[in-house]
């Protein structure tokens, strides 16, 4: 009785083409990650610290993880851009200090739409007083489908970013309803 055994040929083959589609994991870019053009109203005469917790950096086998230092940056210049600020400010100077801490996210294995689910734990306090003038669970989701990117972790990035960009908006847009 004969058993068929691969060749070393169609091994090589098969492993070059799981790497082709798997590649390597990168992590969320922090300019896809800032939401743009965000129509807020409100403009705060005030300056803001922002400081981000719960992310992780993204490993080589890993999928696509949002570090605390990218969320931050994101969050950063969502705020320049929007104005909902006057300005930023590093540490603790601000009159107004901004705590936003990844508590959830969910990430697909497999499939042809990834959809990616997130959330984080948003904190505005008064620097003066430490008075909280919000504290909101904010969720949300980004999609990415094959249309997209064909590569799954290509896919899986772009639906952390789009999941995290809606992340960012709901925030500072529940920020910019309060009277500060």
């Amino acid at each position: 009785m004969y058993q068929l055994a691969p060749s070393p040929r169609a091994v090589l083959a098969i492993a070059a083409i799981a790497l082709f589609l798997g590649g390597c994991a990168s992590p969320a870019d922090r300019g896809a990650m800032t939401p743009k053009n965000i129509s807020i109203s409100k403009h705060f005469p005030h300056s803001l610290g922002v400081q981000t917790g719960g992310g992780a950096q993204t490993g080589a086998m890993d999928s696509s993880n949002i570090s605390d230092a990218d969320l931050k940056a994101a969050i950063e210049d969502a705020v320049s851009q929007s104005k909902l600020f006057k300005t930023i400010v590093q540490g603790s100077n601000g009159d107004y200090e901004l705590s936003v801490r990844l508590t959830t996210l969910s990430k697909p294995l497999f499939g042809a739409t990834f959809t990616v689910e997130m959330e984080t734990a948003w904190s505005l306090t008064k620097t003066s007083d430490r008075s909280v003038a919000l504290r909101k669970s904010v969720k949300s989701t980004g999609v990415a489908t094959m249309g997209e990117a064909f590569a799954g972790v290509t896919r899986l990035r772009m639906a952390v970013e789009a999941a995290t960009r809606n992340n960012i908006e709901q925030g500072l847009k529940a920020i910019a309803e309060l009277n500060l």
